[in-house]
């Protein structure tokens, strides 16, 4: 067989018709783009800014959960109070994880919230099994939401040179659970005398 060689003449004619000014479709089917084009932009959190709002992530993660633990097994005095001011720390953590991923995924960083990074990573003691009495889980609930206040405050100072914004989103952290933790015990305070 032959080998024809087929040679196209290129010809120089401009269009008028003005260019599409918007930039190309991201995603989707097909579309693809250069490395330069798919750089993150804005601030980018460090290594160590990331890895603070990581512990806090955690530490807030686990307190959610654990709460839960407490809030499904309290029994005894003072039982619907107790569950109830449970119910309000479980949705102020969740509530406040949320701001902190989402202010992770702002600054271009990963937030992890996988129940294995979390039992991994939390500085939060592991909450005991089975039914627990009120007065104990006072206890417990306390200890554990000034874990995470304590979490909070180890990592602020450098969270607020890197990133003020960051460390507005503490400063309301700790502003909930610090009343938390005050609210929580006071159930089992006395008066004292004067």
């Amino acid at each position: 067989m032959a080998s024809q060689t087929k040679t196209k003449t290129s010809t120089s004619s401009r269009s008028t018709a003005p260019r599409n000014a918007r930039r190309p479709a991201k995603g989707g089917s097909g579309a693809k783009l250069t490395g330069e084009q798919n750089a993150e932009s804005g601030f980018q959190a460090s290594k160590a800014l990331s890895e603070s709002l990581q512990r806090v992530l955690a530490d807030l993660i686990e307190l959610s959960l654990q709460g839960k633990q407490a809030h499904w097994n309290v029994v005894g005095r003072n039982f619907r109070d107790t569950h109830l001011q449970l119910d309000e720390i479980i949705d102020a953590s969740r509530s406040l994880s949320d701001v902190v991923a989402e202010r992770m995924r702002a600054l271009h960083a990963l937030p992890d919230g996988r129940s294995d990074t979390v039992a991994e990573t939390t500085s939060l003691p592991e909450f005991p099994h089975g039914e627990i009495d009120t007065d104990e889980v006072v206890d417990l609930v306390t200890e554990r939401l000034e874990a995470v206040i304590a979490t909070c405050r180890a990592v602020h100072d450098d969270v607020d040179e890197e990133d003020p914004t960051s460390a507005d989103i503490l400063h309301e952290v700790l502003a909930q659970l610090e009343q938390f933790a005050w609210m929580v015990s006071a159930e089992k305070r006395s008066p004292t005398v004067r």
